[in-house]
């Protein structure tokens, strides 16, 4: 068998060792490794031994790797394995790795999906559909998923809906109550609301407009269509093109008439 011949200190990380046998440079070793296998000069080291110390030396490197990753911020398993991968080290020495991870508490999918959760909410407002989206993103198990998601309830679901509902509303108040339903229920389902909690939160919506509103609205928006088709067309052609882009937007009859009535008094 193989006797350790030399051992010295690594020049750029001292907390590693190099061994070597016969005189000749062998492996280096972590010191937690170099202490646990009691590593002196004149060992002798048996091929299964030498194999060992390797594995679990590789499976320290891992861990290290994985704690540096997981100094930015949480992550999940998958998140950690994929880094590892990366990193080029082998599935085995990854599982060993993992393992060590969860008994010291550096890892727990569970309290990760929890907090990628309460963030998602608070910081996105995000719905859970979209929130589960995320989740799949990060590896967790579709169990954990579906626990996790069942703790956001209907009821602060529609809580934050309306509120951003209310949001749009205010923002868009130079649009027709039917470009305001068609924004919020765009915004809300991309954020992963159900389409039965998005007409909730609209319900919930004073939309309606009085008179002088239309008048201001209708005029904003008709000028753009008329500015936009007056180029190619006019007279009766140019004003049906403009009702008929004005009674998509949700304008009522009387609303858009009015309009049109005033830009032929404005032509004559």
């Amino acid at each position: 068998m193989p006797i350790i011949s030399k051992i010295t200190r690594g020049k750029r990380n001292p907390e590693r060792y190099n061994i070597y046998l016969e005189e000749k440079f062998a492996f280096s070793v972590d010191e937690a490794v170099l202490i646990r296998y009691q590593l002196t000069k004149g060992k002798e080291l048996d091929q299964w031994t030498i194999e060992e110390m390797n594995f679990e030396d590789e499976v320290r490197k891992a861990y290290n790797k994985a704690l540096n990753y997981l100094g930015f911020r949480m992550r999940s398993e998958d998140e950690v394995r994929t880094k590892l991968k990366e990193k080029e080290f082998g599935n085995a020495v990854i599982d060993e790795a993992i393992k060590k991870l969860y008994t010291h508490k550096f890892l727990d999918d569970q309290a990760f999906s929890e907090a990628l959760l309460r963030t998602q909410i608070n910081s996105g407002k995000k719905g859970p559909r979209a929130i589960q989206q995320e989740m799949q993103k990060k590896g967790i198990d579709k169990q954990m998923q579906e626990d996790v998601l069942n703790s956001y309830s209907e009821e602060e679901q529609l809580e934050i809906a309306k509120e951003l509902a209310a949001k749009i509303a205010a923002k868009e108040k130079m649009k027709t109550p039917s470009q305001i339903k068609q924004k919020i229920n765009d915004s809300l389902m991309r954020k992963g609301y159900s389409y039965t909690l998005v007409k909730l939160a609209i319900e919930d919506l004073d939309l309606e407009k009085d008179e002088d509103q239309w008048t201001d609205i209708v005029k904003e928006q008709g000028d753009k269509l008329w500015r936009k088709h007056s180029s190619k067309l006019t007279g009766y052609d140019l004003k049906s093109k403009v009702k008929q882009g004005l009674y998509q937007k949700g304008f009522p009859s009387e609303v858009i008439n009015e309009y049109i009535e005033q830009k032929e008094q404005e032509d004559d």
